[in-house]
């Protein structure tokens, strides 16, 4: 099989990437799971923390935003004021793909590599793709992190929140969730809605949740003050997601700053009330082992005043996050890999999304360092595609051995 660009991932960004592409009259294909994150990765009964208007498939004309999807289907919908439930988004998604992504092939890919002037990689039952562009769309999945006390226990006992889109398997046990974020919040209001024995365990002293709505319309000056945006309310934020290509020109440590600190761990407001007051919690508490013995793992914590804490558990979520590490590609070839400019293991990007390998360009989460918090979020696929369409409408450039940006911090074989 031949194509001019082959998108990887299936996800928001990759579908959207494809809408936008099939407009324009480019040759594509795209290989992957529709909405496979959200269909098995995450707990049936959730709601999304982006709001309804921020939770947009985008199409160049806009013509199946979420709410008119919700319309058609009789589904209550607001832009902010109704939270979005995971299965409605989930539908979307793949009405989305039906329609505008009828070449969307569902399969696993390995072994993406460089061949002549282009690509080369095998799909699951070994056939072979040949592109002159790739356009790598992953998700979140293969960047798992797991903090060093816990990733040493059994695979039986430890697991990632992105290994909970079903709950059924740990609801019986007294299950300990690490972490103050949202997945770790829903992952544990979710447990204690069906009866599990969960506890939350996490460094922070306070946890954060995002504020409902204001009800009625705001003054000026609040609106001002505390702008919407796509990735939530302030100046700040409202930054990040109308001034992408600023945040792009900024230097290199101001951009990991902002990526690591905007919008820390927050759980939205409607789990709020599914959480407080039900759920037990351990909150500014540090762990610092963790050991097995007769099948059950024990955790010692420490919390700022030096005083340590114990508690046991049958099985642990490490609801710990994700960081960007281009070494977990697993199926990029070692010797593509090589060539890849990046800072502490995220791609460096143009403004077009393009790597410093001629014809081999990133988006979604693993494009955040260089385009900002945005990218995080399914809100930053419609500024993507919109970058990224024109560079791929144009005929391929020849392969070249100088990189389009300056390399710095390369590594080569590891």
């Amino acid at each position: 099989m031949d194509t001019d660009v082959a998108i990887i991932g299936a996800g928001p960004y990759g579908l959207a990437l494809g809408a936008h592409l099939r407009a324009a009259g480019v040759d594509h294909a795209i290989f992957g799971r529709p909405m496979e994150m959200w269909r098995r990765h995450m707990p049936e009964g959730m709601v999304l923390k982006s709001d309804g208007f921020a939770s947009n498939l985008y199409d160049p004309e806009n013509e199946l935003p979420l709410s008119r999807f919700c319309r058609e289907h009789s589904i209550e919908y607001s832009d902010d004021r109704i939270p979005v439930h995971l299965k409605t988004f989930i539908d979307y998604g793949m009405a989305f793909a039906k329609r505008f992504a009828p070449n969307l092939e569902e399969t696993t890919i390995c072994s993406v590599r460089q061949l002549g002037r282009g690509f080369a990689f095998n799909r699951e039952n070994g056939a072979m793709v040949r592109a002159r562009r790739i356009v790598l769309a992953t998700g979140v999945g293969h960047f798992r992190y797991v903090p060093p006390p816990l990733d040493a226990l059994p695979a039986d006992l430890i697991s990632h929140s992105y290994d909970h889109g079903d709950l059924s398997d740990v609801v019986d046990r007294r299950v300990a969730v690490i972490g103050g974020g949202a997945s770790a919040i829903d992952l544990a209001a979710l447990l204690k809605a069906r009866g599990c024995d969960v506890t939350l365990i996490c460094r922070r002293q306070n946890l954060t949740f995002a504020s409902p709505p204001p009800a009625g319309k705001q003054s000026l000056w609040k609106r001002l003050r505390h702008p919407r945006s796509g990735i939530g309310p302030g100046l700040r934020s409202r930054m990040c997601t109308d001034a992408p290509l600023l945040f792009h020109f900024m230097p290199d440590s101001f951009r990991r700053e902002v990526v690591r600190r905007h919008l820390g761990p927050a759980a939205g407001w409607p789990v709020k009330d599914m959480f407080v007051g039900r759920v037990p919690v351990l909150s500014g508490h540090e762990l610092m082992h963790a050991s097995v013995s007769g099948g059950c793992i024990s955790l010692q914590l420490r919390d700022a005043t030096g005083a340590v804490a114990r508690v046991q558990a049958d099985h642990v979520i490490a609801a710990t996050g994700y960081r960007v590490d281009l070494r977990r590609l697993s199926y990029l070839d070692k010797s593509l890999l090589s060539q890849l400019s990046h800072t502490s293991h995220a791609p460096v990007l143009s403004t077009r999304f393009e790597s410093s390998v001629k014809g081999v360009f990133f988006t979604g989460p693993v494009a955040a360092n260089s385009f900002g918090p945005m990218m995080r979020f399914a809100f930053g696929a419609g500024f993507a595609s919109r970058r990224l369409v024109p560079i791929l409408r144009r005929a391929p450039r020849l392969q070249s051995s100088s990189p389009a940006i300056p390399r710095f911090d390369v590594w080569a074989g590891k």
